[in-house]
């Protein structure tokens, strides 16, 4: 029998596929894993010099409000999930304005702040939290019958650990259970690590905000794959250990926990709140606790909600607010967020519960005590997203374009938001934000004809390098841009003369150097890994040993089948498919759905149905069994052969979809990397 379609998108999705042969350079050896990188040019030491003397080194509330309740520093077991791959580069507030020439001084001060975080904490009596041991923190309330979660982590082992020592450490109810666990929004780091809390606690309730399972899966299945690459670059996965001239932060915190046992995970919620257009706010008591949740969704996230607490006077602020400005859009992809919206619901935060916050908590940086700091602070958030959408309207609605509103917007900016700290552009900067606003309303388009019908990326670079003169004569005027500093527009033409002279070392190097001194100086952690992975990439190729780990059991294991089936249709070739049509009925007899698949003009197409029609081929399977064919401990075969699957008709449509389809290498080229067997500069990374 040959592969169904269910085993076909199975095996896709358990295991990354890889083209079978390359003309290019992956590598794999921790060797190159040091993080090392060539100094500081005068140029950058300069541009951080001046760019240090902007900013408010006096300020240095961050760092009293994170040891602020410190009631036990990680352990050893709690600390080698993150923070000791940071903890011979930083200090904390010690080294807040002393940043190496080789970072910009803004994101080192960021980077001490986030490293700050060092164990339990306890914002106020009865809510507790563990930070510094994942992207994000676990926030602990004290319930009449135990405790309530508040976000998990984003994998099981770091979770685990967590607990482990909250339970160790807390001064109370060490004896009780955690009785719900609540999630804020649909984003990996705030429930990967879920089953590690169930596994403790099988009796835990799981609540989380309208819509979540849907976002939680759909962000990472259609374009998981190029999204798992380009994340991979903004959080700097291959640079190895931190380092001055590597990865030094991840903005929201240090970075994320590793290790070889850590799973992201995903429980289903048990129970999700209402939509905000049915119900804005949402008041529920949970063991006690009086919550009063408001839906945020379209703003961080697809799916979110933050929650006033009345009887803690405590407001969960989830990732709508932290210690700097939030991606509008991130750099790995992702649908550009609603910076409008977001900026109205702070303000709907601020009118709801303004005149009786006394304690502010989140997801990520440590919490704000006191109404008078609090709701500054929330204003100044709010005024930050509405200063990015508005500003980038007046000014689209002035006649600028995308690109010079990128370059324009921090020209744009209020002294009053830029003194402040905490709306500085480490996860989302100023000058990507407002493109993604612009995106939104106007998308990539300008109206300028010569960029309506541009040529494909490298053959409009072969068509410059000549206009430049040729590899050696566009090299030279780079190389006269370069040494002036001028790396913004130094990059572009070694950009095309790499793609052009893909033999030409002297281009190749240049442009690596280019692109490292463009990381030394960017404020976004994002856009420093992003420089530093692409100098890296051109250097010597795709390293594939530390790379994130993206794929989860749980998350292939909630995957509705229609899920599963848009998957496969984007995995299908359509120039192949075409002139094939065929139609497949799937029938799903435990979970009570039939779906029904049809391939016509190189496309295929699912339907969720009440009543088959006539198809060439019918599947009968339990979602179960297909849940256990998806995580490798069953067969199509070993179905059949058990007879717990059936097929009727013909099995030719499913031969054929195996032909059309395609596997994606998880490690497609982004960088003109290095053509195989050529010369590269492995040593930098020794």
């Amino acid at each position: 029998m040959k592969k169904s379609l269910v085993a076909i998108v199975s095996a896709s999705m358990c295991t990354p596929a890889f083209a079978a042969q390359h003309d290019h350079e992956h590598i794999n050896s921790s060797e190159l894993m040091r993080g090392k990188g060539k100094p500081a040019s005068q140029h950058t030491v300069e541009a951080n010099k001046a760019f240090a003397s902007s900013l408010n080194f006096e300020d240095q509330d961050v760092f009293v409000n994170n040891d602020r309740g410190l009631i036990k520093e990680l352990d050893e077991v709690t600390l080698s999930h993150l923070r000791n791959r940071f903890a011979f580069l930083h200090s904390g507030q010690s080294a807040h304005n002393s940043a190496p020439d080789t970072v910009n001084p803004s994101l080192w001060r960021q980077a001490q702040a986030n490293f700050a975080a060092n164990g339990l904490y306890e914002v106020t009596e009865g809510i507790y939290q563990v930070r510094g041991m994942d992207l994000a923190s676990a926030t602990f309330i004290r319930s009449d019958n135990g405790w309530i979660a508040y976000d998990v982590m984003m994998h099981d082992k770091a979770m685990g650990d967590a607990m482990s020592f909250f339970f160790q450490h807390v001064p109370e109810g060490r004896e009780l259970p955690i009785v719900a666990m609540l999630y804020s929004h649909s984003h990996v780091d705030h429930f990967g690590g879920s089953r590690a809390v169930l596994e403790r606690f099988p009796d835990v309730k799981v609540m989380a905000p309208h819509g979540f399972m849907k976002e939680a899966i759909d962000e990472n299945v259609l374009a998981g794959n190029v999204m798992s690459r380009r994340g991979n670059i903004q959080y700097g996965s291959t640079l190895g250990q931190a380092s001055a001239t590597g990865t030094v932060d991840a903005a929201l915190s240090s970075g994320f926990s590793a290790g070889p046992e850590h799973m992201i995970t995903l429980v289903p919620p048990h129970e999700t709140f209402p939509a905000g257009d049915d119900e804005k706010f949402h008041k529920r008591v949970i063991d006690g606790v009086t919550f009063v949740f408001m839906d945020t969704a379209g703003t961080e996230a697809p799916s979110g909600n933050v929650a006033y607490l009345p009887d803690y006077k405590t407001l969960w602020t989830g990732e709508m607010v932290y210690q700097g400005m939030h991606n509008v859009y991130t750099l790995r992809g992702a649908k550009v967020r609603d910076s409008l919206k977001w900026s109205k619901d702070i303000n709907e935060m601020i009118n709801a519960w303004g005149d009786d916050i006394e304690f502010l908590m989140g997801s990520h940086s440590a919490p704000i005590w006191d109404n008078e700091n609090i709701v500054p602070y929330l204003e100044a958030q709010r005024d930050n997203y509405g200063f990015v959408h508005n500003q980038t309207l007046r000014l689209a609605n002035s006649g600028m374009v995308l690109q010079d509103i990128g370059a324009q917007i921090s020209d744009e900016l209020p002294t009053s938001l830029q003194q402040l700290w905490h709306t500085n552009g480490y996860h989302g900067t100023y000058s990507h934000n407002a493109r993604a606003v612009y995106n939104m309303y106007l998308g990539y388009f300008d109206m300028n004809p010569a960029n309506l019908d541009r040529l494909p990326v490298n053959d409009e670079a072969e068509l410059f390098t000549k206009a430049y003169g040729g590899c050696e004569a566009g090299y030279e005027t780079a190389k006269s841009h370069f040494d002036e500093g001028n790396y913004r527009f130094a990059g572009v033409m070694l950009d095309h003369i790499v793609r052009a002279c893909a033999d030409y070392s002297d281009a190749r190097m240049l442009l690596a150097d280019n692109w490292e001194q463009q990381g030394y100086q960017a404020e976004g952690a994002g856009w420093r890994n992003t420089f530093l992975t692409g100098a890296q990439e051109v250097r010597i190729g795709t390293v594939t040993k530390g790379s994130a780990k993206t794929a989860s059991v749980d998350m292939l294991a909630n995957m509705t089948i229609g899920q599963i089936l848009d998957y496969t249709a984007v995995r299908v070739v359509a120039t192949e498919a075409d002139g094939h049509e065929f139609s497949i009925n799937i029938h799903l007899p435990d979970i009570g759905e039939k779906y029904r698949v049809d391939m016509k003009h190189g496309n295929l197409n699912n339907l969720l149905v009440d009543e088959f029609r006539d198809a060439d081929t019918t599947i009968t399977i339990n979602r179960e069994d297909i849940t256990q064919i998806m995580l490798g401990e069953a067969s199509l075969e070993s179905l059949f052969a058990n007879r717990k699957a059936t097929l009727k008709g013909d099995n030719k449509p499913l031969q054929i979809l195996k032909s059309v389809t395609v596997d994606f290498d998880s490690y497609f080229e982004v960088m003109p990397r290095p053509t195989k067997g050529q010369e590269v500069d492995a040593h930098i990374y020794r």
